[in-house]
């Protein structure tokens, strides 16, 4: 079974400082963090088997070293680099556990467990087999966070907090005397983020509509802040495939306006590689022996994780601080830089050739989440 890829792509007006955080038993990724500009997308290796957890953070700054910072949300304890820390709640959160052998399923979701602060969108370039459908969380829940789970900054809501984080109450964070799907249920507060956002976790045991399978996908894109429908403009920046590792890039420069999305996308201009099988389960994942098995064990933040923590944790409950950090980047951090070799950057223009690629599963995936 060939190697995966994650295709981060910053559709956002502002910048986004990406982060990946491993499972247990696997290695960190060639990056643990690093900013993305608007219009910006980078190419990420992951190896076989590989699991963990990717987020964005909004709203840092940090010294030239990488250290010494802070951001907004979603922070790894004021690094560039976070080398083994996960997220500090609310964050959107990508999770993902890549089969190990050909034919093995991956198993992945989007997850609101541990709160919101972007919209996400992930979609499966599949290789074959499997659901291999788009998840999310599309909708703004900054606009529609109750008053009481709200992160604001300068005026602003910049987060939204689980109620387990809220108020640390058992019936909220899935513990204690509700330690189990059978005594624990859905709340006025995740039913707040389920209504939104239908595919992705809203408790820790929402598992039945909200993980999925792929097998043998090529690779992950995974998109932040996708406008809404028909708001595309000459500055929106369209979502599509960079080219494949190694390769160099062409095109405009990042930013460009040149984004007019070409014939046959919908109104968002992204689309899908993968399309969903004929014979979909009650939920529309698109998988007849859903929900998959559930994984040996799961984080205390859940969010359907399909990882095992490794033995020494942080605080979170996730990623090891005891990691070794990777050697110290050469570029400036929180700022433009020059691109380590380990990932391929595409500019907005270059977006544009493959953008029809991804019609069909976000088109399912809209109409999917409107339907009565």
């Amino acid at each position: 079974m060939a190697s995966c890829s994650f295709t981060i792509s910053n559709y956002c007006s502002h910048p986004i400082w990406p982060a990946t955080l491993a499972g247990a038993g696997t290695p960190q990724l060639s990056t643990t963090g690093f900013r993305l500009d608007p219009g910006q997308t980078v190419q990420v290796p992951a190896p076989t088997g590989w699991s963990g957890r990717l987020w964005a953070r909004t709203g840092c700054v940090f010294d030239a070293s990488g250290n010494n910072g802070t951001c907004q949300t979603g922070d790894c304890g004021g690094r560039m680099q976070c080398s083994g820390t996960g997220a500090t709640p609310p964050a959107t959160l990508f999770e993902v556990t890549l089969g190990k052998v050909s034919g093995d399923l991956d198993y992945y979701d989007v997850s609101l467990v541990d709160g919101y602060n972007l919209p996400v969108l992930a979609v499966p370039r599949a290789a074959g087999g499997g659901g291999c459908n788009a998840t999310g969380c599309m909708a703004d829940l900054n606009r529609s966070c109750p008053k009481e789970l709200q992160v604001d900054s300068g005026g602003d809501t910049v987060a939204c907090r689980s109620a387990c984080e809220a108020f640390g109450k058992d019936e909220y964070c899935c513990s204690g005397a509700y330690a189990t799907p059978t005594t624990c249920k859905p709340t006025a507060y995740s039913s707040v983020f389920k209504s939104a956002c239908p595919r992705a976790y809203s408790y820790a045991y929402d598992d039945r509509s909200s993980t999925f399978t792929c097998s043998n996908a090529a690779g992950y894109t995974i998109a932040f802040c996708l406008p809404p429908s028909g708001s595309q403009n000459s500055g929106d920046v369209p979502v599509g495939s960079p080219p494949a590792y190694g390769q160099s890039t062409s095109g405009g420069t990042s930013g460009s306006s040149d984004s007019t999305p070409p014939p046959g996308t919908d109104n968002n201009g992204i689309g899908s590689t993968n399309t969903p099988p004929p014979a979909t389960d009650s939920n529309g994942v698109g998988s007849t022996s859903y929900p998959p098995p559930p994984p040996p064990t799961t984080d205390n933040n859940g969010g359907g994780s399909t990882y095992q923590p490794p033995a020494s944790t942080d605080n979170n409950g996730f990623g090891s601080t005891d990691q070794p950090p990777p050697p110290a980047a050469s570029y400036g951090a929180g700022s433009t830089y020059d691109q380590p070799p380990w990932m391929t950057l595409s500019s907005a223009s270059t977006l544009h050739e493959e953008l029809w690629l991804l019609l069909p599963a976000v088109l399912l995936f809209l109409l999917w989440s409107f339907s009565p």
